[in-house]
């Protein structure tokens, strides 16, 4: 085990979320055979945000619950340090630089194509009702979405049953909700416009009327001025069907629990994607103010919390002993992110990253070293793994998990002994991207190639832009702060070597690169 990283805290009644601790047995051939899956997913929740990874700075009582009870990964990795390339990863079990995926804006087509295999897919095949609630991001449309009609390829298409989730983000317009591809609520005598290009004429935007922000923008989120916040991005219209920002964690709740409720007699697969603590950043009631760190602090207790909401039902349905139940982020931390709400100033000693380097758009260790935590009550032994975990493999994992399919010529491995508990042999290697820039991961070692750029972002968060290939000892050297190219350079030739393979025809290196081949 890495020394930086500590065991899970021992049990305290002062955090108790309602799941303990249980002794249980590894599966086997005498478990079910076609459990529930229910996959949570944070949005831009950092490795050190997680106080069961050993940092109690920002307590987050339902995870650590959930942790003493499951599985708690130490290495695992999304496959991207930004949300919609992660996300297509997941559910595609292909790496997304392959299919040139980056942060999508809020009318962009559906950027999985109809036809492609996917996890819900393979989910359906087997008889499973499947899922998608909350954050999205992946697209939906042809790219020429109208708003006001039945959006066509919906997110369904995909292969999920029941949709009920949010375009993009939570600072992207349009700003509705989309159940089963139509938005919620609408208005058919108050259509829905939006673009990106430039403002509509009578548009209100935070760049034009910043005495009408109760969020002021830091970068980039001077669009339309929507409860107050201003997005990114320009819309007019809708104006009964716009979402209420500081009920949007009830709102999915309660449509996840239904999804719930309704099918607890027939196997079922729930993708949960949680919109905390991307900005803008606006806790409901019960949280708004609970902690001493600003809206992002309260949102991460918020998420907390529905965690532990969708744990402690699915008890009450006495369903957890056949269901795996999985919690990650799409990828790394940010702070400042777009918007003046005061979670730059108010960090005090809590550090998001858990003392990894980079963060959420970085290709350091931060970008995409994620929490993960798998419980299934009986069937996995709680506990720390050290074992290299990946998102990407979740898909092949699973479908050996159920009896499915996961094509040949995917990126995704089968690591459900691995997910399960019952090996510390994880994967060997792993290809990262952050914004369009690929890395390299093999053996506990990270190899940064070069790239032209800044070396900060308008988050301040490091991004990798290096003038020269570099290796990192991750094991020894958890910041990334000693490079090792120069002192172990056959290591440095092998993983490269290896990085180009597996990179052929995306990553192209520079001439005066050629020569470390």
């Amino acid at each position: 085990m890495k020394k930086w990283i500590m065991t899970l805290p021992p049990v305290m009644a002062a955090i108790s979320c309602g799941q303990e601790a249980r002794q249980a047995e590894p599966a086997g051939q005498d478990g079910p055979q076609r459990p529930n899956v229910v996959i949570i997913v944070a949005d831009d929740l950092g490795f050190g945000d997680v106080s069961c990874y050993g940092r109690q700075t920002m307590p987050t009582p339902c995870l650590d619950s959930m942790a003493r009870g499951g599985l708690l990964f130490n290495h695992a990795y999304a496959t991207s340090a930004t949300s919609s390339p992660s996300r297509y990863a997941l559910f595609t079990g292909m790496y997304p630089w392959r299919a040139d995926m980056h942060i999508l804006p809020g009318d962009a087509p559906l950027m999985i194509p109809v036809d492609m295999p996917t996890m819900p897919k393979m989910f359906q095949a087997l008889g499973y009702r499947t899922a998608a609630i909350g954050k999205w991001h992946l697209g939906m449309g042809d790219g020429h979405t109208d708003w006001n009609q039945e959006i066509v390829p919906a997110a369904n298409t995909v292969g999920f049953d029941y949709t009920n989730i949010i375009p993009a983000t939570v600072d992207r317009v349009p700003t509705v909700y989309v159940e089963n591809g139509r938005v919620v609520g609408l208005d058919p005598e108050d259509p829905i416009r939006v673009r990106y290009t430039k403002p509509f004429p009578g548009e209100i935007t935070g760049r034009e009327h910043p005495e009408l922000m109760k969020m002021p923008f830091h970068h980039g989120h001077d669009g339309t001025i929507i409860n107050g916040i201003p997005r990114i991005g320009h819309m007019m219209g809708g104006t009964a069907a716009l979402w209420d920002d500081a009920t949007m964690a009830d709102y999915f709740y309660e449509r996840a629990e239904a999804f719930v409720d309704a099918h607890q007699d027939e196997p079922f697969f729930l993708y949960y994607g949680l919109h905390q603590p991307h900005v803008p950043r606006t806790a409901s009631a019960a949280y708004a103010g609970s902690t001493p760190y600003g809206p992002r602090g309260d949102v991460i207790a918020e998420a907390d919390g529905l965690v532990g909401r969708m744990m402690r039902h699915l008890e009450a349905l006495n369903l957890l002993d056949n269901t795996l139940v999985i919690f990650t982020s799409d990828n790394g931390a940010v702070v400042q992110d777009g918007y003046e709400d005061g979670a730059d100033t108010l960090l005090g000693e809590h550090d998001p990253n858990g003392g990894l380097r980079g963060g959420k758009y970085s290709l350091f260790d931060g970008g995409t070293h994620v929490p993960f935590i798998a419980y299934w009550k009986g069937h996995i032994q709680p506990g720390v793994s050290d074992a290299w975990f990946t998102q990407l493999d979740l898909y092949a994992s699973l479908a050996a998990l159920v009896g499915g399919d996961a094509p040949a010529g995917l990126d995704t491995e089968n690591q459900l002994p691995v997910l399960l508990g019952q090996s510390r042999k994880g994967r060997r290697s792993q290809v990262i991207e952050a914004m369009g820039r690929l890395g390299y991961m093999q053996d506990g070692y990270a190899l940064l190639p070069p790239y032209k750029g800044p070396e900060r972002n308008e988050t301040g968060i490091e991004l990798g832009n290096l003038k020269e290939f570099a290796l990192y000892n991750l094991a020894e050297d958890v910041h990334q702060d000693h490079d090792l190219s120069r002192e172990e350079p056959r290591r440095l030739r092998r993983l490269r070597k290896a990085f180009l393979k597996a990179t052929a025809g995306f990553y192209q290196p520079a001439v005066e690169e050629e020569k470390l081949q």
